[in-house]
């Protein structure tokens, strides 16, 4: 290693966070990133007196002085705090130019396996790193697999390589790097990761995310507070079927690293996929608190991102306990805002499923058709997967009052995106779309009175989605394809098909509050009041106290005919 080196991807890595976070939003001062003492204030975070972050033992051959803040850094990393993590490892550099293992760190820091596809800048620095720590002489043999595991995601990063052969070369390594060091705890956790990582979409038996879980349920017996291990579970289940799996690890997560914003939201996946409202509601408020904290903290300009997927993830769960108000008023607050840090994936996922959410779920189709794109500082042609929710709405909007023209355009629109993401090579967002086309062309033959052709679309269209798994941004579809589909046989008067329908939803989404309602609806329409009964009882319990739900009205006077 050239003298000098280190320090000179020190100030590399502090000049790109200082760029990446704009001049008035800047670190405030080396203190940031040089020492680390949490008592002095050098790292950023929100929570209890002590910076609270799980608890691990990472291993490396570097100076003992930076144990204690490698180990900081890997916690962070586990959490997804890529930012404040990088900024840890960064620190050491300054310190420790000649630790090969805080230079794996900014590479990690830069790959986010579960979240998108890199950017060039992303590669960039991820690469750089990757090549100075190579070059450092002294590394352990396992510190050069953990090393050139992360370089099999960053090889030939100035080429357009697409993100799941890059995280399947990473999970190849990791497996490799697992097989060498089988009793080494990291190896394990990292590689599990990389599972879930490369794990199908279309996978309906979740082969890689089963694996993971075997792995991470072994080790969480001996190390129940260490973060990755419980993150990383509560992802490896975030489907359903296997969702209960997940829930223990959910309850646990929030207690071990409560400091991190992202570990106060993380237990709502599983909350979400088992239609546990209530603790979802709390651990996005308290997540949405954590960040808009650290926003005030660290100086971001406006909001960050984290908190915007915390009000995804609330105005959903607010929805399926049939409490508007709370859910409008959490979107009239997403609307005031102009201005996130940083503008990303999933910052434009929620400013445009959030309003289609409130939209969809009331069937309030005058809204839905007038939806437009939040201005709030975002090219959304950098996003069409997002923006695509927006026209998919939009088109529904239009068929329901009529406009068969205007959801006509809709569909044309919605096409001209999917193309954008086949070209992108982004099969599995292309897929999301196409299968909102494949809805949208069937309401719009429902609406024109072909309505044999169009329950053969929309069957074809819920199937497709069945087999696909959702994204993790995401607490669900929008609406549902079997829904949509199940919503459309009720229409059609077909009674005992659109129960079962609306029950296969149920099976996905338990206690999802549209498709309880309409599953007493098809029960009650077909003459099964046993059922319908059921059925209609689970609203009021599930119900918000202030809730004015049109549905809870007709449960409650069903219920009490049939009592």
């Amino acid at each position: 290693m050239r003298p000098g080196q280190g320090n000179q991807l020190f100030v590399l890595l502090l000049s790109t966070i200082l760029v990446a976070c704009g001049s008035d939003h800047s670190i405030p001062s080396a203190k940031v990133i040089d020492g680390l003492d949490l008592k002095k204030g050098g790292l950023i975070f929100c929570g209890p007196p002590e910076a609270e972050f799980g608890a691990l033992d990472f291993e490396t051959t570097c100076d003992p002085s930076i144990k204690k803040d490698f180990n900081i850094a890997v916690e962070l990393l586990h959490s997804f705090e890529y930012d404040e993590s990088e900024k840890v490892f960064a620190g050491i550099i300054g310190r420790a130019p000649g630790c090969a293992m805080a230079y794996w760190g900014v590479a990690m820091c830069n790959f986010h396996p579960l979240w998108e596809p890199p950017t060039k800048a992303d590669l960039k620095k991820g690469g750089e790193a990757v090549d100075i720590a190579r070059s450092i002489a002294g590394k352990s043999e396992r510190e050069s697999g953990f090393i050139d595991a992360v370089a099999a995601y960053y090889k030939d990063w100035d080429k357009d390589i697409p993100f799941r052969v890059r995280t399947a070369a990473f999970e190849k390594a990791m497996e490799q790097l697992y097989l060498q060091y089988p009793a080494d705890a990291e190896a394990a956790i990292f590689y599990a990761l990389a599972l879930d990582a490369a794990a199908s979409p279309t996978d309906g038996s979740y082969s890689k995310q089963r694996k993971a879980g075997d792995l991470l349920n072994a080790l969480y017996k001996t190390a129940p507070n260490h973060p990755g291990i419980i993150h990383y579970i509560i992802h490896t289940y975030d489907y359903p079927n296997i969702a209960e799996l997940g829930l223990t690890a959910a309850r646990r997560y929030a207690q071990v690293a409560p400091s991190s914003a992202h570990a106060l939201h993380m237990p709502s996946h599983i909350f979400t996929r088992l239609g546990l409202w209530d603790d979802c509601i709390r651990s996005n408020r308290a997540s949405v608190a954590a960040a808009q904290c650290y926003a005030q903290l660290v100086g971001i300009r406006g909001h960050w991102d984290e908190e915007l997927h915390g009000l995804d993830y609330l105005i959903y769960a607010h929805l399926q306990r049939g409490d508007n108000k709370a859910a409008e008023e959490q979107l009239r607050y997403l609307d005031s805002i102009r201005e996130v840090y940083p503008v990303n994936f999933k910052v434009a996922y929620t400013f445009a499923a959030a309003p289609a959410r409130v939209a969809l779920e009331n069937k309030d189709w005058a809204m839905a058709a007038s939806l437009t794109l939040h201005s709030g500082g975002l090219e959304w042609g950098r996003f069409p997967w997002q923006e695509a929710i927006n026209h998919f709405a939009r088109l529904l909007g239009n068929v329901h009052l009529r406009k068969m023209e205007a959801a006509q355009s809709e569909l044309i629109r919605l096409g001209q995106l999917h193309d954008e993401l086949v070209k992108q090579n982004d099969t599995y967002k292309a897929g999301q779309v196409a299968i909102q086309m494949k809805a949208g062309e069937a309401w719009i033959k429902f609406g024109m009175g072909k309505r044999p052709e169009a329950l053969s679309l929309m069957r074809l269209a819920a199937d497709m989605e069945d087999s696909t798994s959702k994204h993790p941004v995401t607490p669900g579809e929008v609406l549902p394809a079997r829904e949509l589909y199940a919503d459309m046989l009720l229409e059609n008067k077909e009674y005992a098909v659109a129960l079962q329908a609306y029950e296969g939803v149920l099976q996905k989404c338990p206690n999802r509050w549209n498709s309880l309602y309409g599953a007493g609806q098809a029960a009650g329409m077909g003459g099964d009041v046993r059922k319908a009964f059921l059925y209609f009882r689970e609203l009021p319990v599930m119900a918000d106290t202030a809730s004015k739900r049109p549905e809870l009205s007709v449960a409650k006077k069903f219920l009490e005919k049939h009592s």
